[in-house]
């Protein structure tokens, strides 16, 4: 906390106060901190939301993870339909009924005359039915795949609102006692300048340095309600209201960064493409299956008059594929081509995603060494510097501008390294939760509380 420094020989009448400067500048701050929307002093009796609390909550309320549950299920009884022989075609008719004479419209007069029921089944071979079916699996395990992704992606943005929530509190802190002390500075600045101490200028000063923490707070504020909104539409209400709990370690990752490469060719966005090319080859092999026709058996019951036998047909259909090379072979050209497009599609998706995640992580590297020059180097410097100003000043070799500015600057630095911790906890954000729970987990998450806002 920082207070004016004034000398017994400068100040006599302001050092005789200092128990009531003391008093005020504590209630100023008190106030200032409830202002600050939304105080964790409002739900100091509620139990601290962790991150991962946060991240559970986040997943249990997903819409999207219950929209691909949906899409899952569908395509997994899909895939049982696909492996099915097609239903049976039943069949009946009148054939060879006279419409003149004197048989006219008459059903068992003439020899010619049957009715008809029939029924056709068309046999599909084991190999297609099974491909096809398999065609389906794999579009639900490439659902399943992308799954992962969403819920790797609810964690991320979900730790992210936790986190930017968390240092623009730690800001508004910082900035609501600077606030309190700007006002107790202004304060002692009039008393010294009736005293006949300090000038008009030191007075100027000292209200510009109020003016700019206030609208530095004011922007801080702007960013913590926007902070909360975002953690309010990933955890809802009743969470978002809880004060937040100590912050996680944001220094080491949850996996191995030198197999990197290896690792992210597990990674959902990754194994949707893997399924995607599967999804490719199935048809390809499909293709080449169908160059054997399906056949198609009916038998069909013939009924005529009773002076005359009754008949049965038995029949069977097969396609004639006269034109393969320009059909049916055109047809596995064209799928293979579009399995070999999946596959350097995936291939080239996987060396920029390599790339994105090793720039992140050359970044997140970089600013835990900034962090450390800040907290070890330059706010340890501008505390010295400004306790420096300060021994000048009461000793008068130095202004109360000069001291203003010591202070701001240090200031500064403080809330730099709060900025700077906050874009490092984002990107670790951004890395650590690259990866979702565990497939054992997701394949088995239920989504309840499915109405809640």
């Amino acid at each position: 906390m920082f207070v004016l420094p004034v000398t017994q020989t400068r100040a006599h009448s302001v050092v005789s106060a200092n128990g009531v400067i003391t008093l005020l500048r504590t209630l100023l701050i008190t106030i200032a901190s409830m202002l600050v929307l939304p105080s964790p002093l409002l739900f100091a009796t509620e139990k601290p939301l962790t991150l991962t609390d946060a991240q559970q909550v986040a997943l249990t309320r997903s819409r999207q993870l219950f929209s691909q549950d949906q899409a899952i299920a569908a395509s997994r009884d899909m895939a049982v339909a696909a492996g099915q022989l097609p239903d049976p075609v039943l069949s009946a008719g009148i054939d060879n009924l006279p419409v003149s004479g004197t048989s006219q419209w008459n059903l068992t007069s003439d020899f010619m005359t049957m009715r008809r029921i029939g029924l056709m089944q068309e046999i599909t071979g084991a190999d297609k039915r099974r491909l096809r079916s398999e065609r389906v699996d794999r579009a639900a395990d490439k659902l399943l795949a992308e799954k992962a992704g969403i819920a790797a992606r609810l964690e991320r943005d979900t730790a992210i609102a936790w986190l930017d929530r968390y240092y623009a509190e730690e800001m508004s802190r910082l900035v609501t006692e600077q606030t309190a002390q700007a006002r107790l500075e202004i304060q002692a600045t009039q008393g010294a300048y009736r005293a006949g101490r300090a000038s008009q200028s030191d007075i100027i000063a000292a209200q510009s340095a109020l003016t700019m923490e206030e609208d530095r707070a004011s922007d801080i504020t702007r960013r913590l309600r926007n902070a909360h909104t975002m953690l309010l539409r990933w955890v809802g209400n009743a969470a978002a209201q809880a004060p937040l709990a100590g912050i996680p370690g944001i220094d080491s990752l949850r996996f191995d960064t030198n197999a990197l490469d290896t690792l992210l060719l597990q990674h959902p966005q990754m194994l949707a493409l893997g399924e995607q090319i599967a999804i490719a080859e199935t048809e390809a092999k499909l293709a080449q299956a169908n160059k054997n026709a399906d056949w198609s058996i009916g038998v069909t019951l013939q009924q005529r008059g009773p002076a005359y036998s009754n008949m049965i047909s038995v029949g069977i259909s097969i396609p004639f594929q006269w034109d393969q090379p320009h059909r049916q072979d055109r047809e596995i050209s064209s799928r293979l081509a579009i399995a070999g497009q999946a596959r350097a599609e995936r291939d080239d998706a996987l060396q920029t995603f390599i790339a994105q995640i090793r720039s992140v992580l050359n970044e997140w590297e970089s600013n835990r060494e900034r962090i450390i020059r800040f907290n070890h180097e330059l706010i340890p410097l501008a505390k010295e510097r400004t306790q420096a100003v300060m021994s000048s000043y009461r000793g008068g070799k130095a202004s109360l501008i000069e001291l203003l500015a010591a202070r701001r600057n240090e200031i500064e630095t403080q809330l730099q390294s709060l900025q700077l911790q906050a874009d490092t906890a984002r990107l670790w954000a951004q890395l650590n939760f690259l990866f979702p729970l565990s497939k054992e987990e997701l394949s088995t998450h239920t989504i309840i509380n499915r109405d809640q806002p």
